[in-house]
């Protein structure tokens, strides 16, 4: 017998002496309340199936069906369940990855044709008798080399890419039924815990999100820890569905879209246009009362120009490219670079910061198709886009103003919002020191505003970190809108300086920001 020193985080410790200990033997020992909600426990700090065995020293913390982690697991297990009954359903099909999202799951397949939205009752009624079947989910580590040949043999092509790409020696598989999952897990104890899922709809998706790869179908669903969330949660869907701006918009006759002009492109109406007059009259006004004056520039540059710029080397993959007299140009996805150009015409006093340049720009981002929606995400808009460049000790006193500006529309507007400081992303340049003391701008601008904030780390834009401000919508749903970018690296890149007061040359900062957001969103 061994004695297993065992406790729940924040609790006493209690000696068990038993042969081996699974975390669901502990739990009950320690008379855990609420063990039937129980989805998985922390050990020492890491998730695990509540059939794992422990060591002679652990501290557990019951994760429980209603918390964030608890419904995590709760609806990655139920994609599990959705591949296995798409695998009864469908002879052929092959599965590729099924994670938990917001509010649900997903799973993609590869089949011989793509899933419709009448095969969902089907799939749907096999989940349920799976889970009423109650069957355990049962978790097995296995070398690298047994799991592609167990994969190869049942002709999973796409978990043998995936487990081939992983750079591991084992990986873990969960069983329910007769249905194996490559899958790092935790999962819920069997299929029964599952009470409260829909399958809402199907679409598109590319293999790993690659558009070169093959497209697969994907099967969103939701789910929910009782069926009271889920039916409040399928309500809301419904109110969206009656609210889908796609649907008003052609009732209104505002704007349509047309397969012949091009996925991702808007044909303005004439009430829809007018619509827009007016916000960009009040746009331009709004600009006007705060200092910023008015600039255009050109729908294409050289690509020369964008290579120096950065944005060539880390986002040409959403740009589009055409040729001229032998010579190549990038059609604008931004606007910055000919505000630089502006700035850069002439020289520049420290007398003559902070300069505010403004510009209703219509810009073009090569989105893939399947992100496409609606005026949500298109290939061509126009944003109220401006460029401020500033000395170093204005910068503050700038990044505040444009606060004041986001708080000022989103109150004529009666939006709620929050707000996000992301920072710099893997594929990006400029010094760390540049990235730093730009992060700490942004920081201590909100701070002094005494603004709420979370830190998204790693969603900066390429050349530097910035403020993201996300809108809330009648239906609790949050929207990337206004944005505020701290940037310390493209002055430096395109030689940007000001005479100061001791004569000399010096560098500005350019804040880039986007204030209520673009025409296509309101």
């Amino acid at each position: 017998m061994e004695v297993f020193s065992v406790g729940i985080k924040g609790k006493d410790v209690h000696q068990v002496e038993a042969e081996t200990l699974s975390v669901a033997e502990a739990l009950e020992h320690l008379k855990v309340g609420g063990l039937d909600r129980v989805v998985a426990v922390k050990v020492n700090g890491i998730p695990c199936d509540l059939s794992a065995e422990i060591g002679p020293d652990t501290e557990l913390e019951p994760i429980y069906l209603h918390s964030d982690e608890g419904l995590e697991i709760l609806r990655h297990s139920t994609s599990h369940v959705m591949a296995m009954a798409v695998r009864e359903l469908f002879p052929g099909v092959k599965v590729t990855i099924g994670p938990a999202v917001k509010d649900g799951f997903y799973y993609d397949f590869d089949y011989e044709r793509p899933f419709r939205e009448d095969d969902l009752p089907r799939v749907e009624e096999k989940m349920k008798e799976i889970i009423k079947a109650n069957l355990p989910f049962a978790r097995k580590e296995m070398v690298v080399s047994e799991a592609v040949a167990f994969f190869k043999a049942q002709g999973e092509d796409y978990k043998v890419e995936l487990i081939e790409d992983l750079g591991v020696e084992t990986v873990s598989l969960y069983t329910q039924g007769n249905f194996t999952d490559l899958c790092l897990g935790p999962h819920i104890p069997s299929t029964g815990m599952i009470k409260a899922f829909h399958l809402v709809k199907v679409a598109g998706a590319y293999w790993r999100g690659d558009e070169h790869r093959p497209m697969l179908s994907r099967i969103y669903g939701v789910g929910f820890s009782d069926r009271k969330q889920l039916k409040k949660h399928l309500h809301m869907l419904e109110e969206a569905r009656k609210r889908n701006h796609v649907k008003l918009g052609t009732q209104l006759e505002l704007f349509s879209t047309h397969e012949e002009v091009g996925a991702g492109m808007v044909v303005w109406h004439p009430n829809g246009a007018m619509l827009r007059y007016l916000l960009e009259d009040f746009e331009i006004s709004e600009h006007l009362k705060r200092g910023y004056e008015l600039a255009k520039g050109p729908e294409i540059l050289k690509t020369d120009l964008w290579k120096k710029s950065g944005h060539f080397d880390n986002y040409r993959e959403n740009m589009y490219f055409t040729e001229i007299d032998g010579l190549s140009y990038g059609i604008k996805p931004m606007n910055c670079l000919s505000h630089m150009l502006i700035y850069g015409s002439k020289i520049r006093s420290y007398r003559d910061l902070p300069k505010r340049y403004f510009e209703l720009g219509t810009v073009h981002r090569h989105e893939r198709s399947g992100v496409l929606n609606g005026l949500f995400r298109v290939r061509e808009f126009t944003q109220d886009d401006a460029h401020i460049l500033c000395t170093p000790e204005q910068l503050n006193g700038e990044i505040k103003g444009v606060l004041d500006f986001v708080k000022d529309v989103m109150g004529i507007f009666q939006f709620d919002y929050e707000l996000e400081i992301s920072t710099r992303p893997e594929k990006s340049i400029g010094s760390d020191e540049d990235w730093e003391l730009a992060t700490e701008a942004l920081i201590k601008a909100m701070d002094e505003l005494q603004l709420n904030y979370e830190i998204n780390e790693g969603d900066g834009a390429f050349y530097g970190p910035k403020i993201d401000v996300k809108l809330e919508d009648a239906l609790g749903r949050k929207w990337q809108c206004a944005t505020i970018q701290c940037d310390f690296t493209l002055p430096e890149k395109f030689d940007l300086a000001f005479i100061g007061r001791d004569g000399g040359k010096h560098r500005p900062v350019m804040i880039h920001r986007v204030s209520p957001g673009d025409t296509r969103r309101y």
